[in-house]
């Protein structure tokens, strides 16, 4: 139905990003709502996913057509919804997605929060020698485009991404282990997540 919304972020938290067009705002639920950032004068490009079932009607938003075919492509597994769509993206690790599917590395897969050996097997079933052409230098930004200044100061930034991980699924306990770790590298808060997801993955 939506091809891509051009607009202008208003208002983000750890689920989604508000986006304004023509006097409408778009909640858009993405893999980390801290690459946007909240700026009523730059307008920028979002890639959306209309997800209509009985019971939900919900705008997805990435920040390249790849990300958006992954997502798609992940929605078709068995098994897989939305959120743990989401949660896969949000690592930003298409290399290693892609090569536990091929090399049908379960172990690996099994790490993305809802994802058991059941899914882990739908997704190898479902997926092997489709994600291929995804396989690109250029694909997924989620983590590699240019980062935003640094948001605000460190500690809020570590509690933006402990509140973004759990919304991504992973429990307290575990984002508990490996958030400490990253207390004094200062980073913003995407790249706070990003490196907890890498040793969440680990």
């Amino acid at each position: 139905m939506f091809d891509y919304i051009k607009g202008y972020v208003t208002y983000l938290n750890p689920e989604y990003v508000t986006v304004e067009n023509g006097g409408i705002g778009y909640q858009i639920f993405t893999p980390n709502p801290f690459l946007f950032q909240i700026n009523e004068m730059e307008e920028i490009t979002v890639y959306t996913y209309h997800h209509v079932r009985e019971d939900i009607s919900a705008l997805f938003g990435f920040l390249s057509r790849q990300d958006k075919d992954l997502f798609k492509k992940l929605l078709s597994v068995s098994g897989i919804g939305p959120k743990g769509a989401l949660a896969v993206l949000a690592s930003g690790d298409t290399t290693g997605l892609i090569r536990a599917v091929e090399e049908e590395n379960e172990k690996f897969l099994v790490k993305f929060p809802g994802v058991g050996k059941k899914t882990a097997r739908q997704m190898i079933l479902d997926l092997k020698g489709k994600l291929n052409d995804l396989a690109t230098d250029e694909t997924f930004t989620l983590f590699t485009h240019e980062k935003h200044e640094q948001r605000t100061e460190n500690e809020k930034a570590m509690e933006e991404a402990k509140e973004a991980l759990k919304v991504l699924g992973y429990a307290e306990r575990e984002i508990n282990k490996v958030l400490p770790t990253l207390a004094g590298e200062n980073l913003a808060t995407d790249q706070y997540i990003k490196k907890a997801l890498q040793k969440l993955l680990k």
